[in-house]
């Protein structure tokens, strides 16, 4: 199987690519920065990873897709990290919604197309909810930013329905050693400082790494997979719960809380990504037969040995 990945050098794509090469498929990634994702990945996997992955800056030189087996996208400007001004606003869409668009229309221009389009979007699609657990089938969304966000980069990546099989990732925290959310979040735990946002009531849908690159492995091969999948472990857990068991794993105390108010000082309308969330379950691919290999929290955080 030959396959084109964007956002070759994330935090998810360079799982990916661990999964891919293992299991001796043919990979194109695509990076604005190949020699930096170049050294990322020898530093992770060896030298030898140079010979098992083909690099490109770019998709607007390319025609079609005939000669891909499947795409998978993960392109996308961080989320996280800076203040949601109108020009970081329009960075996150930007980063998503053209490449998407690219992408959807190489696959409607090709004669023989991916067998599977495979691209990203995050639980934000949902918007701020309260403790009701909530399914793929669920509608009754919250229209703010990260929704309106979410919602078009599905529409485009789902336009390419007409001429191949396509699935959505609606992807909580990903938890992992190697950097992301739970890297920024690290150091005051580490410091005794950690503790519960806010009330803490609100919902935390996370999931390991090697689950995240897995399941899409899953959707990959499994030709009865299409349309949306939420991407969170089936035991999401609310904030408090979460800062508590990350203290009990980092053997710290978690007993300062950060009022929300302060956040949003900080951090702007940014900070709603913080401050709420959604009590989400990953119900389709589950029914799918994906077996999760980190299903709790604690054993997920006990096995990147913080």
């Amino acid at each position: 199987m030959k396959i084109l990945l964007t956002g070759a050098s994330g935090l998810i794509g360079r799982e990916i690519i661990k999964q891919v090469t293992i299991e001796k498929h043919d990979i194109v990634g695509v990076s604005r920065n190949i020699p930096a994702a170049k050294k990322q990945l020898r530093k992770l996997y060896g030298p030898q990873i140079d010979a098992k992955v083909e690099w490109i800056s770019g998709v607007d030189s390319i025609k079609h897709l005939n000669d891909f087996d499947a795409v998978i996208n993960l392109a996308g400007e961080p989320i996280v990290g800076k203040r949601w001004s109108d020009e970081q606003k329009l960075k996150l869409q930007n980063s998503r919604w053209l490449i998407t668009k690219r992408l959807a229309d190489l696959v409607k221009a090709s004669e023989s197309p991916p067998a599977v389009f495979i691209s990203g979007s995050a639980i934000g699609f949902y918007g701020r909810q309260d403790a009701t657990p909530i399914d793929e089938s669920f509608t009754d969304v919250h229209d703010e930013f990260s929704h309106q966000l979410c919602k078009k980069w599905e529409q485009l990546a789902l336009s390419a329905q007409e001429k191949t099989r396509v699935c959505v990732l609606r992807t909580g925290i990903v938890l992992s050693n190697k950097g992301g959310a739970l890297e920024k979040m690290l150091l005051p735990f580490k410091l005794g400082l950690g503790g519960p946002i806010g009330d803490g009531e609100h919902y935390m849908p996370w999931i390991h790494l090697e689950d995240m690159a897995r399941a899409i492995m899953h959707l990959l091969h499994n030709e009865n997979c299409q349309g949306a999948y939420n991407f969170t472990a089936p035991n999401p857990v609310t904030n408090r719960e979460f800062s508590k068991t990350l203290a009990s794993v980092l053997h710290r105390p978690a007993i300062f809380p950060m009022p929300a108010k302060v956040l949003q000082l900080i951090m702007g309308e940014m900070s709603d990504l913080l401050t709420t969330g959604q009590n989400v379950i990953p119900a389709k691919l589950q029914e799918s037969g994906y077996q999760f290999m980190f299903r709790e929290l604690k054993p997920a955080l006990e096995d990147l040995n913080l």
